[in-house]
């Protein structure tokens, strides 16, 4: 067998940690379950006040409380919420509570890490009482390994229970032995973390297969029950519009699972931004630079925000965090696209980017059939961006009263705007207009004209939104006036 790069660095890894059972009984490793050793770790990390779980935000007085809770009574959790509250994200974090390494016996062919002090397949069983402790050889498994995922739609039971093996029958093997199986996906991941994503779109067979495995942590395959003392963790994730339908989940397994954990969308602006600059992925530096006003990020956080309250979208199925990572990652490629064309320094978006988030929107909003009155997904995403803007603006001419510079507008004069306008282009279009103007600059202190550019549009649009002035659209431009 060829070695990957993957083992050949866990070799390097464990090259100082026992090689056979008696070493390691030497070295006074204990046995210990997965839930105790994630539960032992966690304590650990949490005295020394270490970071638990980096890169989830929102949570920290709602969410994180449960889980922890969960962690420590030892418990196999279901992840109740909505698309895109991180819902895998949570359960994948787990991982970092358990050892770094782990050893198991060394047995060619068998697909089960073996705890090397208590083997629970015949293979294992047969090791021991058949070799020396010194003979006995073991390696050792990483914590990145011993967490499996799965999503229920398409899951048969062979997938994660197991089935028996034809041609192990063929090849001798009796049927209702060990020997003539094949493992699924729990019975491989014993002494690990295994997790099933969307529960309520399992099969009913396999959900009465995981009643059994978290009742009675054995497997039953065709009838044929070979018991095995599994060893693991089961995390499940669901949606609460099918998770709650009757019929959907069958009572017993609901009943088995100890903790179930409510999560939500970011309860405040701020932490909805905060999530969208984390997860966005995107470098702003570059041959192309990228500056994004704040109020631009608002934006685009309130359109997922008024989506999530809307109603034509369908509530149901809510909006997801990818809707904002989406419409953000568009808004600063066509903000870098006019920087490229027109050769500016600094790239920075503008209202007028916004009209690409079609691109990014449409098909990630579940348009409510009853609620929406035949309005086309495209014109909900107008409405939802109209809303959004008037909503932010608000608060902007709150802070710098922004609505007088509407009066500018009574004496008729016109200004255009366009995705694809020169920056410098604004600030010749605003020689004629009186200081009042400069109000518009407060929102981003900066003499950069690409910034001012942005400014503009922001509160032009925002006055519009307001009735305070009209616009006119035509050929990918606009145009404002009284």
């Amino acid at each position: 067998m060829t070695m990957t790069s993957t083992d050949s660095r866990i070799e390097a890894a464990t090259s100082s940690l026992p090689k056979t059972l008696a070493e390691l009984r030497a070295s006074g490793w204990k046995s210990r379950s997965v839930k105790e050793e994630i539960r032992s770790n966690f304590l650990r990390m949490l005295a020394a006040d270490e970071p638990l779980y980096p890169g989830i935000v929102g949570y920290e007085d709602t969410v994180i409380p449960e889980v922890n809770i969960a962690i420590i009574a030892g418990h196999d959790m279901l992840f109740l919420g909505e698309k895109g509250q991180a819902k895998s994200r949570l359960m994948r974090t787990l991982v970092r509570f358990m050892d770094e390494y782990i050893p198991y016996l060394d047995i060619p062919g068998c697909p089960v890490h073996e705890d090397p002090y208590q083997p629970i397949t015949g293979q294992g069983k047969r090791l021991i009482a058949e070799n020396s402790e010194s003979d006995v050889p073991i390696r050792w498994w990483h914590r990145d390994e011993r967490y499996a995922e799965r999503l229920s739609p398409g899951t048969k039971f062979a997938d994660i229970i197991g089935e028996i093996d034809p041609s192990r029958l063929t090849g001798g093997s009796g049927m209702g032995t060990e020997e003539a199986l094949y493992f699924g996906l729990i019975p491989r991941m014993h002494r690990a973390i295994f997790a099933m994503n969307e529960l309520p779109e399992l099969d009913e067979l396999v959900q009465v297969g995981l009643f059994n495995i978290l009742e009675e942590r054995d497997v039953q395959i065709r009838g044929y029950p070979i018991r095995f003392d599994l060893d693991i963790m089961i995390l499940f994730s669901a949606n609460p519009s099918t998770y709650n339908r009757s019929g959907k989940v069958i009572p017993q397994l609901k009943d088995r699972i100890g903790s179930l954990i409510q999560t939500h969308y970011p309860r405040e602006r701020e932490l909805g931004i905060q999530i969208l600059q984390q997860e966005a992925g995107l470098a702003l530096d570059g041959d192309y630079p990228v500056q994004v006003p704040y109020f631009m990020c608002e934006i685009i956080e309130e359109i997922t925000a008024q989506a999530r309250k809307s109603k034509y979208v369908d509530q149901a199925s809510g909006v997801s965090a990818r809707f904002s990572l989406s419409n953000y990652r568009t808004m600063i490629a066509s903000a870098r696209q006019r920087s490229a064309i027109l050769g500016e320094p600094l790239a920075v978006p503008r209202i007028s980017d916004l009209g690409h988030l079609y691109s990014s929107s449409l098909g990630k909003l579940e348009v409510d059939l009853m609620g929406s009155h035949q309005m086309s997904e495209r014109q909900i995403l107008d409405s939802l961006l109209a809303t959004a803007i008037k909503t932010i603006f608000q608060q902007y001419v709150e802070e710098f009263g922004l609505g007088e510079i509407a009066e500018i507008f009574s004496k008729g004069v016109r200004v255009e705007v366009g995705d694809m306008l020169p920056s410098e282009a604004y600030a010749e279009r605003l020689k004629h207009v009186p200081p009042v103007w400069e109000k518009a600059f407060e929102v981003n202190a900066t003499e950069n004209p690409a910034v001012r550019a942005s400014c503009v549009e922001f509160v032009l649009a925002g006055l519009y939104s307001m009735d305070k002035i009209s616009r006119a659209a035509k050929y990918g431009k606009v145009q404002y006036e009284t």
